[in-house]
């Protein structure tokens, strides 16, 4: 029972020494820099994003919010409760744009009818509509062009820099070898090259013909 106990106990150290190495590792730090910066760097990017579609979609009502495309229902979840009224209106007749203004005032408005809908820009849509929301899709697609451009450029400043860095590296190198001529390293000599099997079944052949002699019968 003694023995099991610390071989489980050595077992535990061993884990917990692996583990330990493994999240020490260069490799791993870097990663976990590298997530927390790209955390903040999405967050840059995102509020950058933002203040450019605000003023690309200046003109339309709610902003960039208000680009949305409510699709014909089509089916009954999708449809306004026809019950629902505001004002004596059905809500059906004001599917596709609601102004928060009017509802709000409005005597029967309630916050069980405002929990039925979302607002978008200026609007309100009702929650069980189909709706494509082009606002969050064209936000999606800069903030990806602009991610994908800055790691574009980074990458490529990193690789300039790498090559210019090994190029001084084997300047400073050469420089060094040329004032102490005796420490440069001896090239190896090149291996001789192997014979192809071309030339392996040649010499194979005249071995064969040496040791089986002449073949011509003598008269």
């Amino acid at each position: 029972m003694a023995k099991k106990n610390k071989d489980l106990t050595k077992s535990a150290k061993s884990v917990w020494s692996e583990f330990k190495a493994f999240i020490s590792r260069g490799n791993i730090l870097d990663m976990a820099v590298g997530v927390i910066i790209g955390g903040a760097f999405n967050a840059i990017v995102t509020a950058f994003t933002s203040i450019l579609m605000s003023i690309c979609t200046w003109g339309v009502p709610g902003g960039l919010s208000g680009l949305v495309t409510v699709l014909p229902p089509a089916s009954a979840s999708q449809r306004v409760p026809s019950d629902i009224t505001v004002g004596g209106e059905s809500l059906k007749q004001v599917y596709t744009a609601i102004e928060w203004v009017n509802l709000s005032q409005e005597a029967d408005f309630n916050t069980t009818i405002a929990g039925m809908y979302t607002k978008h820009g200026a609007s309100y849509y009702y929650n069980g509509a189909a709706i494509i929301d082009w606002g969050a899709f064209i936000n999606a697609i800069i903030a990806f062009l602009i991610i994908a451009l800055t790691l574009f450029v980074i990458v490529k400043v990193f690789k300039y820099m790498s090559v210019k860095r090994e190029a001084l590296k084997a300047k400073a190198l050469e420089e060094y070898y040329q004032k102490h001529p005796e420490e440069r390293p001896v090239p190896p000599e090149p291996e001789p090259a192997k014979p192809t099997q071309e030339e392996l079944l040649t010499a194979i052949l005249e071995e064969l013909k040496k040791g089986n002699g002449d073949p011509t019968p003598k008269q």
